[in-house]
């Protein structure tokens, strides 16, 4: 099976009676709106507003694939399951359907669809604490399908618990299966969930019945949710027989290209070419979605993987790093491009990004490597010193130490490590609160800004202004915006003035649920690459006399009355990249 045709299967099986799914789109790798992490990290997080209730335009059954990336499993890939990026396959019901018929489902799926043997399946369920209660009701519908109580595990948060996304949001218990992917013994102590190589977990039924408020309080919410991750990656080696992901069709081709440009097998260089290939195919749809490579949060991300790459590039003793990550770029875009044909369109900035970065890193690296010359000795200090400041990991260091009789431990530089992360936390506290998230009455208020602000840049810069992102706490909007040069100091007052103005006439707001193509007839801006559903809400913002200041195609929410919002006042302007520019703004 490839992963074009676990796609297809996914999809008719949700869309078909009684299932009777809506179809969705996946979105930007990017958050829209929301501080509270870097990157999508899960197929709900787009779907938040509909999970605290508001209604979605195509209704309370949905499907969708979404591009996620997580990092906070880095150190694991090089691994057969691990990976950055990584595709969730996802259904929801929004107050529809709960966990009888999820579980009832996703038994289906996998048995009947996928043909998985029911012998080799597991499953975890929520063991209860004192903020929820043990799920045995889950454990009594599986066992309702087949499964033994021994192949039934009860854990707690750490394991069975899922969300929120961000630090506040929709969360609760869930239930994970897992597949015995070696039916091979691996002692007493091998059990779902450890990582002991046996099992590799497919899919997670999350049964979303809890909002984790700012005060870290787990409320009833409003209605309870199912929210489902397959992953797909996982689960077409599952299909397809493997116990390593990096078997299938999605990675082979692009391992092929690492053992020709190295001449190195990947049976004998395991760790390196999974992590060369996992980090190269996110570093292109990071890319692809907006991100450039910098010093701080996602750009920092990006930079990061591209700089791993390289280096098990270079312990493969590949001659050409650029040429290497380029081609192995080239690869991913091509096997990807079918589910999403952005990054045929974004092929040439990648391999600038990437080459740029390549270039850079290797200046650093050479610079290092000459003032390593330079020591008489090295401990966890320096090591980790060499790493902060010239990019170089531990075992980099590790290698170059021996070759000069050094011995470094790497407990020390593990102190070290830990104490650089303990400052990074305390500096950045507060930096990733907020956001669409908890919906706040403040946060409505930035979202609603945003769009008021767009209105007010096109009217005074013109037409080609176009939201490029954005990001909202409960203190401040940030907004990226298309331009090509600085705005000056009579410029920022007249939108400032602008933005103040729409606020004080007390526009009214309007939400309509019409089709896309009505959408854009109707004049509603849409600017985001990623593909809008058949059905979209639009909000309209217009005044007493009928002429409307703005109309976009938005999940919302936004206040129903510009009147409430309070002055508006921008503190900052600034370049982003080429032909970006960004503004800070206020309300209060």
């Amino acid at each position: 099976m490839t992963h074009l045709d676990l796609r297809d299967k996914f999809f008719r099986f949700w869309q078909e009676a009684p299932r009777s799914h809506v179809a969705i789109p996946g979105s930007s790798l990017v958050p829209e709106n929301d501080p509270s992490v870097l990157f999508t990290t899960a197929g709900m997080h787009p779907l938040v507003p509909y999970l605290l209730g508001q209604p979605h335009p195509l209704g309370r059954r949905l499907a969708s694939c979404q591009k996620c990336l997580r990092t906070d499993d880095i150190d694991e890939v090089g691994d057969t399951i691990h990976h950055t990026f990584f595709e969730m396959l996802g259904n929801w019901s929004l107050g529809d359907y709960f966990k009888k018929e999820a579980i009832i489902w996703s038994y289906e799926f996998l048995i009947e669809q996928l043909k998985l043997d029911p012998q080799r399946l597991y499953i975890t369920c929520f063991a209860g604490d004192s903020d929820a209660p043990k799920d045995t009701e889950s454990a009594t519908i599986w066992e309702s399908l087949g499964i033994p109580k021994e192949r039934i595990y009860f854990y707690g948060k750490k394991d069975n618990w899922w969300g929120p996304a961000g630090q506040t949001g929709p969360c609760g218990p869930d239930t994970e299966m897992h597949y015995d992917v070696t039916q091979k013994p691996h002692g007493p102590d091998c059990k779902p969930g450890d990582n002991c190589g046996r099992f590799s977990e497919i899919w997670n039924d999350v049964f979303m019945q809890y909002n984790k408020t700012a005060e870290g309080k787990f409320e009833k919410l409003p209605q309870p949710n199912v929210d489902t991750g397959m992953g797909l990656e996982r689960t077409l080696a599952v299909v397809d027989g493997f116990d390593d992901d990096y078997l299938t069709e999605l990675w082979q081709p692009a391992i092929n290209k690492i053992s020709k440009l190295s001449g190195k097998k990947y049976s004998d260089h395991l760790k390196s070419f999974r992590v060369i290939t996992d980090h190269i195919r996110a570093a292109v749809f990071a890319i692809a979605d907006g991100v450039r490579p910098s010093n701080k949060e996602r750009g920092y991300i990006l930079r990061r993987l591209i700089r791993r790459s390289v280096l098990q590039a270079r312990y493969l003793e590949i001659k050409n790093f650029e040429q290497a990550v380029d081609s192995v770029a080239d690869v991913f875009v091509e096997i990807m491009s079918d589910p999403y044909p952005h990054l045929l369109e974004s092929r040439p900035i990648i391999h600038q990004t990437l080459s740029e970065e390549v270039k850079r890193f290797l200046q650093t690296l050479d610079k290092g490597l000459k003032e390593f010359q330079k020591l008489d000795t090295v401990d966890g200090k320096v090591a980790f010193d060499l790493f902060q400041t010239f990019g170089f990991p531990w075992e980099l260091t590790a290698e170059i130490a021996k070759e000069k009789g050094f011995q470094i431990s790497i407990e020390d530089f593990k102190k070290e490590f830990q104490k650089h992360q303990e400052l990074s936390r305390t500096a950045s506290a507060g930096m990733f609160k907020g956001g669409l998230v908890d919906q706040s009455e403040q946060v409505v208020k930035y979202h609603t800004a945003t769009h008021l602000l767009q209105a007010a840049l096109r009217k005074i810069l013109g037409s080609h202004v176009h939201q490029e992102g954005s990001n909202l706490t409960g203190e401040r909007l940030r907004f990226d915006f298309s331009h090509g040069a600085k705005l000056s100091p009579d410029e920022i007052k007249q939108v400032e003035d602008l933005v103040n103005d729409y606020i004080n006439k007390g526009l009214e707001r309007n939400v309509e649920t019409v089709t896309y193509e009505e959408a854009i007839r109707s004049g509603a801006l849409a600017f985001f690459k990623e593909r809008y559903p058949e059905k979209v809400t639009v909000y309209t913002f217009s005044r007493s006399d009928g002429m409307v200041v703005s109309r976009e195609i938005c999940g919302g929410p936004h206040v129903e009355n510009t009147a409430i919002m309070g002055h508006f006042k921008i503190t900052r302007e600034e370049a982003v990249a080429a032909g970006i520019r960004r503004i800070y703004a206020v309300l209060g």
